[in-house]
């Protein structure tokens, strides 16, 4: 391979550290995920120990790994943890942040779905398929945290599907900080059969539009989706504030009469 002369030849702890690295933005491996042992992923990626060693030693100090005694290398949260921690608690205390956030989500999720099913692989409808069929096994009858954490898989399989880091990477982060109020709402929606069953809808015709090829729909259909999740949480909150009403009632009415 011909190089400009006088430019230096990449060190191999760099090149090592640049694969791994590119391994966490892709998602291939993922925050709290354990790296292969020393040996075997010196073997995989053709490098010495001490090379692979440097490596680590790199992107510890980057901030993407951390290294625990006799506990091997983890991936760090960094990529999402300054960005999520101090969104959420803004986002418990500000109905107009809440409106933002659902806003950007629209934004956000419809591109991620057009993508997905403008250039998603088949290895990716396979998770993509995979991610489905986890959700709707837990609609009928499962525990309702199993249908969110399916929920938020569902999502993030079709971020990724859209073969953009900075989307798959974004989503997972508004995904952390919306989670308190994905979370309220599907509580909500639960008991309720008839918008149970709408939520059930729109998942699938974001799978199938993506599945088949179709980004226009796919974009439709994902913007559907959070106009109906808007729609659900502003129901929620006046319901809140209408048994907040009654409450106050009953306990004014529980007092005794003064003469």
């Amino acid at each position: 391979m011909n190089r400009t002369p006088g430019a230096r030849a990449p060190r191999i702890a760099d090149a090592v550290a640049a694969k791994i690295e590119q391994r966490i933005l892709e998602g291939t491996i993922r925050p709290g995920d354990r790296l292969p042992s020393e040996r075997d992923l010196a073997a995989e990626l053709g490098v010495s120990r001490p090379s692979l060693r440097e490596a680590i030693q790199k992107l510890a100090a980057k901030g993407l790994l951390h290294t625990r005694e006799r506990g091997g290398s983890h991936v760090t949260d960094r990529l999402a943890a300054h960005f999520a921690d101090p969104w959420q608690e803004m986002l418990a205390g500000h109905a107009d942040v809440q409106r933002d956030m659902l806003e950007f989500r629209a934004l956000l999720e419809s591109q991620a779905a057009y993508w997905a099913a403008d250039r998603c692989t088949d290895v990716d409808i396979q998770l993509l398929d995979e991610a489905h069929a986890a959700l709707e096994a837990q609609y009928d009858g499962a525990p309702l945290e199993a249908c969110i954490d399916a929920d938020l898989q569902f999502h993030q399989a079709i971020a990724e599907a859209s073969h953009n880091v900075l989307v798959s990477h974004l989503c997972a982060s508004i995904m952390k900080v919306a989670h308190g109020h994905i979370s309220d709402n599907l509580r909500a929606l639960h008991p309720r059969r008839h918008r149970w069953d709408q939520l059930r809808g729109q998942h699938r015709a974001i799978w199938l539009a993506i599945r088949e090829h179709r980004p226009e729909d796919a974009a439709r259909a994902s913007r559907a989706h959070i106009d109906f999740v808007r729609e659900c949480m502003g129901e929620n909150a006046l319901a809140e504030e209408r048994r907040a009403v009654a409450l106050r009632r009953s306990a004014q009415a529980a007092q005794p009469t003064r003469a």
